[in-house]
């Protein structure tokens, strides 16, 4: 069996919650997570306090990203509502050489991007980040040649957050390389248009739960949309323990680094609405 190591901003949230039994599940018990670390006590009220979290899970709670660092074979760097805290997080398992998977949203800009993965790279540790609607089989049986251009509608309080799981399908289907964005919308119903240096459009929505992740993909000879409501983080975990097994990262670090870019560009764009944002 290899060891898992959790590093974690505070540790009861969903997918602390939810990834040990499915690490051991879908591994048929050849990974399992035997350590975990809070880097604070959960700030918000209802969430227990990390130490019975671990109790809870029947993890060890460690006292130091070191400690976990040294004892785990592979390790799991969390925070996925706190991407301004997964290069702080990151920087000492990345230094390991050990197999890192970071969660979502890797990074808050591309320059914060480069500067994780050039660790990474660095020391040989692999690594890599996604949302976990890029491992979905429905996206990933969509043919994606010829597509002219995506409307994607999803949802999620926090569109900072939320906005990685229609970032990362859109350049799944029609590549990263994004020029500009322009932001549409209003509070009821953020929405964005994207720009690819061929002239090809993407359109993001943000709309309520009912529609859950729907895309509507307009190929060179027809159209077809579809809905993604498989069990994604099945595949994202098995592609997770893919990489820990073998070393083989499933997802480049210039994409991702561009995804950054372009949700950065996002996120700028609604400083300024109806005005276009260059992609850095």
């Amino acid at each position: 069996m290899k060891t898992v190591g959790f590093i974690d901003y505070y540790l009861n949230e969903w997918h602390a919650d939810n990834y040990p039994n499915w690490i051991k599940e879908y591994s048929d018990g050849e990974f399992e997570v035997k350590y975990a670390y809070g880097h604070i006590e959960p700030p918000i009220a209802g969430l227990i306090s990390n130490e019975e979290w671990a109790k809870k899970q029947g993890i060890e709670l460690v006292a130091s990203m070191e400690e976990l660092v040294q004892k785990s074979d592979c390790i799991i760097v969390l925070s996925p509502d706190n991407s301004e805290m997964h290069y702080e997080l990151s920087k000492l398992a990345l230094e390991s050489g050990k197999p890192v998977f970071i969660d979502k949203t890797f990074a808050d800009s591309k320059a914060e991007a480069e500067k994780i993965f050039a660790i990474a790279e660095k020391s040989g540790s692999p690594c890599f980040s996604s949302s976990a609607l890029r491992f979905s089989e429905i996206l990933g049986a969509v043919d994606k040649t010829a597509v002219n251009s995506v409307i994607s509608m999803g949802c999620g309080p926090d569109t900072d957050i939320y906005i990685i799981h229609q970032l990362e399908p859109i350049v799944t289907l029609m590549g990263s390389d994004v020029k500009k964005v322009m932001y549409l919308g209003n509070q009821n119903c953020p929405s964005w248009q994207l720009v690819f240096a061929d002239g090809r459009t993407a359109s993001i929505a943000f709309l309520n739960n009912e529609w859950g992740y729907t895309f509507r993909i307009n190929h060179a000879a027809k159209n077809e949309m579809i809905k993604i409501n498989d069990d994604f983080f099945k595949f994202e975990i098995m592609a997770m323990l893919e990489m820990f097994r073998t070393g083989k990262e499933p997802i480049s670090h210039s994409e991702t680094i561009a995804i950054m870019a372009i949700r950065e560009a996002c996120i700028n764009a609604k400083k300024t609405p109806l005005e276009w944002v260059s992609v850095g």
